[in-house]
């Protein structure tokens, strides 16, 4: 009991904190305004971190590669199943969500002014690129500033002597951003509880609707997904065979996952799973890792419906191609930019509401619903790992690669 209050004592207060902040704007109506600066406060200083702390994560993870990174194939294998399955996850839930539009739900007017319409090769140009350096380090730029940390990561390999001193101030920084990142979502029930008070007294109830729709169209997907989708990729790296032994052996990391919240302290549990499925060792001791730092399909899921209730909020369609595209880009980021950074949920929400060109006042209800799906979404990102396993072997091997192994 104490491990688990441990583990879910965040989760936990930011609903406390959330909930506190209803019942105030609920209470107080229009006058709960006079909250509204503690939450702009606490959102201005994530704004502040958020984009040195990304910087230093990326440029510092490429810059410590080695030679062992160097496997060519495996890797390459592993790449295209993460890519793949994250894909597939994020394209299951844009069509729920046409089929459950979210915005069925909203009536009100937008919460802020309308976002001015930008020609899709404009919109690239500035999502990828910024015309002065300086510029970089805004957070209406981070997908410009992740391309940029890639090439400082990459270009500290090519830099010799000169590039490993550069690599432990990349190290350094990015310890140094953990802590202040770790330190500011201490505040987070305070300054959200704040932002959320004001939202419901200012724009009424209507938005509790809002994040019920959404909380239950991302379950029903994510439930789905777990059953179906991984039953599927079982199928496919094994057959019937493969089919039996994942769900005989998932039962550990299902029940580790759900009761940590990380998928990281699930990675013994499916090492050990990944084990007795038959997957060779040195693919898994590679790809299980990996996976839980760069393969997140229920973040996928998440990442799409946050994005469809933000849009739906601003009274903007969510079905443009152009959106879509960005969306499935931006998606992939997300799972990317997570893995290794706490909170990393936070980033990916504010890489899409940069990207989007929303104001600060969209960041509250990704927040909320990120926190409220995370049970599912860490039990989707860590099993997810184990079935990917299989598919590397799959790909690896050929389809006969079960065979090579006693049950």
């Amino acid at each position: 009991m104490n491990n688990w209050l441990k583990n879910y004592s965040g989760i936990l207060w930011l609903i406390s904190g959330v909930s506190a902040g209803a019942i105030a704007g609920l209470v107080m109506g229009k006058q709960v305004v006079v909250l509204k600066p503690i939450g702009d406060i606490f959102l201005n200083l994530l704004f502040i971190a958020v984009v040195p702390l990304v910087f230093f994560a990326i440029s510092s993870a490429i810059a410590n590669l080695n030679g062992t990174n160097r496997i060519g194939k495996l890797l390459s294998v592993t790449s295209l199943v993460f890519l793949g399955t994250i894909l597939v996850s994020a394209t299951l839930t844009i069509i729920a969500v046409r089929l459950f539009p979210v915005h069925e739900q909203l009536t009100a007017p937008p919460l802020t002014e309308q976002i001015s319409k930008k020609p899709f090769g404009e919109q690239m140009v500035q999502l990828f690129t910024t015309a002065d350096f300086y510029q970089l380090f805004t957070r209406s730029s981070m997908l410009a500033m992740i391309l940029f940390s890639v090439l400082i990561g990459f270009a500290v390999l090519r830099s010799g002597e000169d590039g490993v001193r550069f690599a432990r101030f990349l190290n350094a920084g990015n310890e140094v951003f953990k802590q202040l990142f770790i330190i500011l979502m201490k505040m987070a029930p305070v300054g959200l509880g704040a932002y959320f008070a004001y939202q419901v007294g200012y724009f009424g109830p209507q938005l509790f609707g809002a994040y019920a729709k959404s909380l239950g169209l991302y379950y029903s997907v994510g439930a789905f997904y777990f059953v179906f989708g991984f039953s599927a990729y079982a199928f496919i790296a094994g057959g019937i065979k493969g089919f039996k032994r994942y769900w005989k052996n998932n039962i550990i990391p299902s029940a580790t996952a759900v009761s940590t919240c990380s998928s990281i302290a699930t990675i013994p549990a499916n090492l050990e799973a990944a084990k007795k499925i038959g997957v060779p060792d040195y693919i898994a001791n590679i790809t299980i890792p990996l996976g839980a730092t760069l393969h997140k399909d229920g973040s996928s899921i998440s990442s799409i419906v946050k994005m469809a209730v933000v849009f739906a909020l601003f009274g903007k369609g969510f079905d443009s191609p152009e959106t879509i595209i960005t969306a499935l880009a931006i998606t992939i980021l997300v799972s990317i930019v997570e893995g290794g950074i706490p909170n990393g949920g936070y980033v990916g929400e504010l890489l899409f509401i940069s990207a989007y060109g929303f104001p600060p006042e969209a960041l509250p209800p990704a927040i909320i619903i990120g926190t409220l799906v995370d049970p599912l979404a860490t039990l989707l990102n860590s099993t997810g790992d184990t079935v990917a396993a299989m598919l590397v072997a799959r790909f690896s091997h050929g389809k006969n690669w079960m065979e090579q192994v006693s049950t």
